[in-house]
């Protein structure tokens, strides 16, 4: 039977970030779902790091949520992933976040969080408080104030925990997190 694979997502997300998982996750005989606030296709972003003190922001492809938060039962698959992207800082809003996520970690099934995925962990502070993790440098903040420790590296594995620092990570993350997959 076919590992079940979700994705957490929204208008705004990364496009690589949600692209190069998703793919990748196919590629390794996967069912994966994205879900977001709701069915529809979702407006991806192209960040990138061209000599200005941040990234710029440009419009990406789109990509089909098939599933509604309230929808998802997090008890049906077997590995969670959050991209980053400006998606993270309106879908931790959303109520059923904080059910999805603590489903991962109660049950300790790989979770992959890149960029600035971390804002959608501070919803669930209560598993992330004493953990490491590396985030997009922006979010140390938010990281540290939730107890968890910064971890200044591209790469992280906190027990189920895969985290990366931003997309030129990917390739990283995916191979820790599909190794976790495999092995539950």
């Amino acid at each position: 039977m076919a590992k079940k694979i979700l994705i957490l997502a929204g208008d705004a997300v990364e496009a690589l970030e949600i692209y190069y998982p998703y793919f990748r996750c196919l590629e390794e005989g996967y069912e994966v779902t994205i879900a977001a606030p709701s069915k529809k296709k979702l407006h991806t972003v192209v960040h990138d790091f061209i000599g200005w003190d941040t990234y710029t922001e440009k419009a990406g492809y789109l990509i089909e949520a098939g599933s509604a938060f309230e929808e998802v039962q997090p008890e049906n698959y077997d590995g969670l992933i959050i991209p980053g992207g400006r998606a993270p800082e309106y879908i931790r809003l959303n109520d059923n976040i904080p059910r999805i996520v603590s489903h991962f970690f109660i049950e300790n099934k790989p979770i992959a969080a890149v960029c600035h995925a971390s804002l959608v962990l501070t919803t669930v502070r209560d598993h992330i408080k004493g953990r490491e993790m590396t985030a997009y440098i922006a979010c140390k903040p938010e990281v540290e104030a939730v107890g968890s420790t910064y971890i200044s590296e591209p790469l992280h594995v906190d027990g189920n925990l895969v985290s990366g620092h931003a997309w030129p990570d990917l390739p990283g993350l995916m191979r820790e997190f599909i190794k976790q997959v495999n092995k539950s």
